[in-house]
């Protein structure tokens, strides 16, 4: 444009001036340009001041760029590695060897595909094929994620998620051996109703025996000897249920001392994998000890019991000394019957309803490796999923950085000549820009028609004499 012309031409004469040479006569600026004209040239001034600074800055960066990609790409490699020695089985030797082949295939990969991004993305000004390339940096991206950045993850999070796994766990088998323990004591909810039916045949026999309560003569006779015998049966099940109390106990502190050691071990440190392997040995006995409790319980043995005193009832032959007596024996036998069969229908209901609760299933622990782990809580370890996919994709805003400089670059660079640095030949071709622009924008003052115009004038004292200024026009 006529103004970028005019600045090649004012930088021109600078560099005319450092020179030195004396045929040369400076004038002032062309007098045919008016103030719109200045503004627009100041402008054009400011936009290449900013456009040298950022170039310098390009310039300046270039290493610090490559070193920084080069770093980047290393720490991606040495995290890798780490992340994917957990998934190798075989000996040291080939795990080893293995995680460090792939995690160089790593770096390398990173380090060249965002090298080649850096290398043609900025400097791509059609938009078409800008698209294509960002459509391969995000390519690029998720394939980088797919083969570094989760690893990456297990890296910095895998002792972590694996201790997360474990305290889970810790938490399910805490809450399956109490619901076993809740199972296995609700038999004793039994005990009371037991001991009050044995007390209430105990206190009938009694008092039959020392007053006749029940048949009107007192004495040890048939129904003292029937009572006896229901109180006696419901004594032997009273202490079969409380005798089962200190069994259920005894297994629920040995459960209780396998989850106090899960617990250190998850809040121990070590190696990840010990501690591991020794969690899955305490939950794998402690599953056994779910199991024990569940079969103490004596709900199963009360309701045998339970139905056996009500099925299996005999009543007893009336031993009365006459038919009187006899007949109200059979009577009190007829009713002690029914209130057997009664108390069996109750306690039988009672432990039909422990029995029907849903059995205790501890579950099986699964064992994790870091990555495995990482990825099944990835939910609770998000900011290091950010680091490690932000170790990977960090080049990409290096290069939307570049991108937007090299685009500003491009919009105000038209002209990108250093003044300091000008020669003799970069003056004539500056004089020969503005003889173009006098031509074809140059407005001659009132009066200068006839004549060469003052901007011509202006320019004629710029031709040196090759004889007496050779070496500049060489320089």
């Amino acid at each position: 444009t006529p103004a970028h012309c005019w600045f090649f031409c004012r930088r021109g004469m600078i560099a005319a001036k450092r020179t030195r040479a004396p045929d040369i006569v400076l004038r002032s600026t062309p007098t045919f340009f008016d103030s719109a004209h200045v503004v627009r040239f100041r402008s054009v001034a400011r936009e290449q001041l900013m456009v040298a600074k950022l170039k310098a800055g390009q310039i300046q960066l270039d290493v610090t760029t490559k070193v920084t990609l080069a770093v980047l790409a290393l720490a991606s490699g040495v995290y890798t590695y780490l992340g994917v020695r957990g998934l190798l089985s075989g000996t040291t030797t080939v795990v080893f060897f293995g995680a460090v082949i792939y995690s160089v295939a790593v770096s390398v990969g990173i380090y060249a595909f965002w090298s080649y991004l850096m290398r043609f993305l900025p400097h791509t000004d059609n938009a078409r094929s800008a698209f294509m390339l960002y459509v391969a940096m995000a390519i690029g991206s998720l394939m980088i994620i797919a083969m570094s950045s989760w690893l990456n993850a297990a890296a910095l999070a895998g002792s972590a998620a694996l201790e997360q796994h474990m305290a889970n766990a810790t938490e399910v088998y805490q809450e399956r051996l109490d619901k076993a323990h809740s199972n296995a004591l609700a038999a004793q909810s039994l005990l009371p109703d037991i001991k009050l039916a044995s007390k209430r045949f105990a206190s009938l026999a009694q008092q039959e025996r020392a007053s006749g309560a029940l048949t009107g003569t007192s004495g040890s006779g048939t129904v003292v000897q029937l009572l006896t015998q229901m109180s006696t049966e419901l004594d032997g099940l009273a202490e079969q249920v409380a005798a089962s109390r200190d069994d259920v106990k005894r297994l629920f502190d040995q459960g209780g001392r396998h989850l106090a050691r899960m617990r250190a071990l998850i809040s121990n440190t070590g190696p990840i994998d010990a501690r591991a392997n020794s969690f899955g040995e305490e939950a794998l006995k402690l599953i056994g000890q779910i199991g024990a409790l569940q079969q103490t319980s004596v709900a199963p043995y009360v309701n045998r019991v339970a139905e056996d005193l009500g099925n299996s009832f005999i009543a007893p032959i009336a031993d009365g000394r006459d038919a009187s007596l006899q007949a109200r024996q059979s009577a009190v036998v007829g009713r002690v019957e029914q209130a057997v069969r009664t108390q069996s229908r109750a306690l039988s209901r009672a432990a039909d309803e422990i029995l029907e609760r849903d059995p205790v299933v501890p579950p099986r622990f699964q064992p994790l490796s870091p990555p495995e782990a990482v990825l099944l809580y990835a939910r609770d370890f998000l900011p290091s999923w950010a680091g490690a996919i932000s170790i990977d994709l960090l080049p990409a805003v290096l290069i939307m950085i570049m991108t937007v400089v090299e685009g500003q670059i491009r919009r105000d660079g038209g002209v990108d000549v250093d003044a300091e640095a000008m020669s003799a030949a970069d003056m004539m071709r500056a004089v020969h820009l503005f003889r173009q622009i006098d031509r074809e924008f140059g407005e001659r003052r009132q009066g200068d028609a006839a004549g060469p115009s003052a901007a011509a004038r202006n320019v004629a004292h710029l031709n040196v004499p090759k004889s007496q200024h050779g070496e500049q026009a060489g320089d």
